[in-house]
């Protein structure tokens, strides 16, 4: 194997949990009189940390910190006993970490979801999964697509950044590989569209989750 470890995201990568994302969203923005919004509206908002996914929920004219916070506040309790409920894998997905397993690939899980929660759902979906860390937003690191969670993830590895795939949906991937040093690698099947991928540093997508194995390998035909 050309590379010898896959850092994944988890939402719209690993899993799919925008319904869930959306619906506990929705109920706080509900509560407190604002507008909700279409399911799909959150696939360009997710990404960049909940309290981002908040504050772009909110209608402009109510963006204050106060409404801002306390809506985070709601969200964030009312998302954390609600956010299996409808999350699942994506097709092939718990294949392709089964075989990743078998090459003795390293694998690693970074969110810019809070840590609890990130780690609640993996362990939920992919628990029996060996992963060296399943790494959240925590007030230690900062968000992607600041690359030191990332390089931090490396350095647990013990795999130097360019000998990693850095695997995700968003254009945030794809600028914290790039930054990293590591090789992007984005999926078609997230909340974020190809073109968005390949124009923040793409150098792969992926179709299907088996096709990881060949970039892993080297092919680039």
């Amino acid at each position: 194997m050309v590379y010898k470890g896959v850092i994944f995201d988890l939402d719209g990568t690993l899993a799919d949990t925008l319904a869930d994302i959306a619906g506990s969203m929705n109920r706080a923005l509900k509560a407190n009189g604002f507008p909700v919004r279409p399911v799909d509206d959150y696939k360009l908002l997710v990404g960049r940390g909940l309290d981002n996914l908040v504050l772009q929920s909110i209608p402009g004219d109510a963006r204050t910190p106060g409404i801002a916070a306390a809506l985070l506040s709601e969200m964030i309790g009312d998302y954390s006993v609600h956010c299996l409920d409808e999350t699942c894998l994506y097709s092939g997905i718990r294949s392709l970490l089964s075989q990743l397993a078998a090459l003795t690939i390293k694998m690693a899980v970074f969110s810019n979801k809070a840590e609890p929660l990130t780690i609640k759902i993996v362990e939920h979906l992919l628990g029996d999964v060996e992963f060296v860390q399943v790494m959240g937003a925590r007030p230690d690191f900062p968000k992607k697509p600041d690359p030191a969670g990332a390089l931090l993830l490396s350095n647990k590895m013990g795999i130097p950044p360019d000998e990693i795939v850095y695997v995700g949906d968003s254009d945030v991937d794809m600028i914290t590989a790039t930054r990293a040093g590591m090789l992007a690698v984005g999926v078609v099947w997230g909340f974020r569209s190809a073109e968005e991928l390949l124009n923040h540093g793409a150098k792969f997508l992926l179709n299907q989750a088996s096709d990881l194995i060949q970039v892993l390998e080297g092919v680039t035909n």
